[in-house]
């Protein structure tokens, strides 16, 4: 017997449940369920098909991915085209921390801010692409990795490199928008 079976979500084996027939006993009988009033058994069957089939489609995995790509490459550019400071402010949510040498801790963004208007960053310049990004099914978070190349340039003019490996971690705002909450 097929009742229904939508493929997908977090209730797609209770489905398969309710249909194997060793689980018919949480009906008390077969014959009981088969002699349900038609309109009360098309109201489960209709309940149980609406909650296993909510979820996103597929495809807005990799819309989602695509909108936290481009957050990155705008949050890139911002940092080249209006400095550091602007950017990390900018694209920071109100509860973003990030983690600095030494595991040092900077909370929020007027904190992020506020480090990156150090000097040091006045000259620096950075460089970042992610080689990975994923999301979650419900496109509120996603987090992405790469590399980074810091640029820095001191008193005596000598230039100063350090590269290495970024984790970002970004939330959906409730404008559609994407921020960074760690970095």
């Amino acid at each position: 017997m097929v009742i229904l079976f939508c493929g997908s979500g977090k209730y797609g084996s209770l489905i398969n449940n309710i249909t194997s027939d060793q689980n018919l006993h949480y009906l008390k009988t077969y014959d009981q369920f088969i002699k349900m009033k038609p309109l009360k058994l098309s109201l489960i069957l209709l309940v149980i098909a609406i909650i296993s089939c909510n979820q996103p489609p597929a495809n807005n995995q990799e819309k989602f991915r695509k909108e936290i790509a481009d957050a990155e490459s705008a949050f890139e550019k911002m940092a080249s085209e209006k400095g550091i400071a602007e950017a990390f402010w900018f694209f920071a949510d109100s509860n973003a921390v990030i983690k600095r040498a030494n595991d040092t801790l900077i909370h929020g963004r007027e904190g992020i801010r506020s480090f990156y208007s150090a000097d040091y960053f006045k000259t620096a310049s950075v460089k970042w692409s992610p080689d990975f990004i994923d999301v979650s099914e419900t496109g509120d978070f996603g987090y992405t990795y790469g590399k980074y190349r810091w640029q820095s340039t001191d008193s005596t003019g000598k230039v100063n490199e350090a590269t290495g490996i970024f984790h970002t971690v970004w939330k959906r705002q409730s404008d559609g928008s994407w921020k960074y909450v760690w970095d």
